[in-house]
């Protein structure tokens, strides 16, 4: 599995079917993945963008504490696959001297990444899924089609 590191493009709401969207794409490029997420977590996204503090913790300030208390670090987090419309991915953790993985949903580990400040890999396969059927993914035109009827004032101004 080839890693590429990615940033993300955007936090909008997919008006089409009402769920948030957030988008992924690699470092100098055009290319872009989604990925649909819950309401709660697109929340917890956009405060992290947008440097609001909650006043008390999330689950993404729990679980970042909880890792830094025991004295760990996020190293990275690495959307890994997408299994039945179902995207995956893994926190990278350094520990001790050791690395450990944890399985993850993209959503809370986007959230904790930018928490902790970490990079953002993904599998560069899921750059270049082309069957909607199978994915739920459109191709990367019927995308960009489709996210260039999102409001641009909601497109990165995810509402908190």
């Amino acid at each position: 599995m080839g890693l590429v590191e990615a940033q993300i493009g955007g936090l909008a709401l997919d008006v089409t079917t009402n769920s948030p969207v957030v988008t992924l794409s690699p470092k100098n490029s055009k290319k872009i993945l989604p990925i649909w997420i819950g309401h709660y977590e697109a929340w917890a996204i956009g405060m992290e963008m947008s440097g609001v503090v909650s006043k008390r913790p999330l689950t993404h300030d729990l679980l970042y504490g909880i890792v830094k208390s025991m004295g760990g670090e996020i190293d990275k987090i690495i959307v890994t696959d997408l299994k039945d419309q179902t995207f995956f991915a893994k926190i990278s953790i350094k520990y001790n001297g050791s690395i450990l993985e944890v399985d993850a949903r993209p959503s809370d580990s986007i959230a904790i990444a930018l928490k902790a400040k970490a990079p953002i890999f993904v599998n560069e396969e899921l750059f270049q899924l082309k069957d909607e059927k199978t994915t739920g993914i459109p191709d990367q035109e019927s995308l960009r089609d489709r996210l260039r009827r999102i409001n641009p004032e909601d497109f990165g101004k995810y509402k908190l």
